[in-house]
């Protein structure tokens, strides 16, 4: 278990455990990747970031995630697998968000991409990604880079 500040200083304790805070989380993310490339969407007030939002009520996490990698980036799964999951206890309250790994089978070209721009597809993540104003703040601390990790060490990563 890592302990950290995220970028709003608040405390995110991040676990690659089966679910260690929550069997049900309310919220998820998804780190995709896409013809060998990873698959990100355009935020339209955040920034460049991995897909993910909230879980919606009569849909499990997961289902969640498969929805959101769609509705903001136009990716359809082909695999989606859990990673971890993570806690902040924030300001403006508490979550609890699960991390997955998708692999995208295609991308659909959609007529709206909800609240982003749409797909953002890159070769690589850029070393600096943390002090990158295209970005997020939810790329900015070591729920990515710890992700990153556990992802490349699966047998299945491409």
């Amino acid at each position: 278990m890592k302990v950290f500040k995220d970028y709003y200083n608040n405390e995110v304790t991040l676990s690659f455990d089966d679910h260690p805070f929550s069997k049900k989380p309310k919220h998820v993310w998804v780190i995709c990747r896409y013809d060998n490339k990873w698959l990100l969407t355009h935020h339209k007030d955040r920034g460049i970031e991995f897909p993910g939002g909230k879980v919606e009520e009569g849909e499990t996490a997961e289902e969640a995630a498969v929805r959101e990698v769609q509705e903001e980036t136009g990716g359809h799964c082909e695999t989606i697998d859990y990673i971890g999951q993570y806690y902040v206890d924030g300001k403006a309250g508490k979550i609890v968000k699960n991390v997955y790994y998708a692999e995208v089978k295609y991308l659909e070209k959609q007529s709206s991409y909800f609240e982003t721009y749409g797909p953002v597809l890159l070769d690589k993540l850029p070393v600096h990604v943390a002090s990158d104003a295209a970005f997020s703040f939810m790329m900015k601390d070591e729920v990515l880079p710890s992700s990153l990790e556990i992802i490349e060490e699966l047998p299945f990563f491409r």
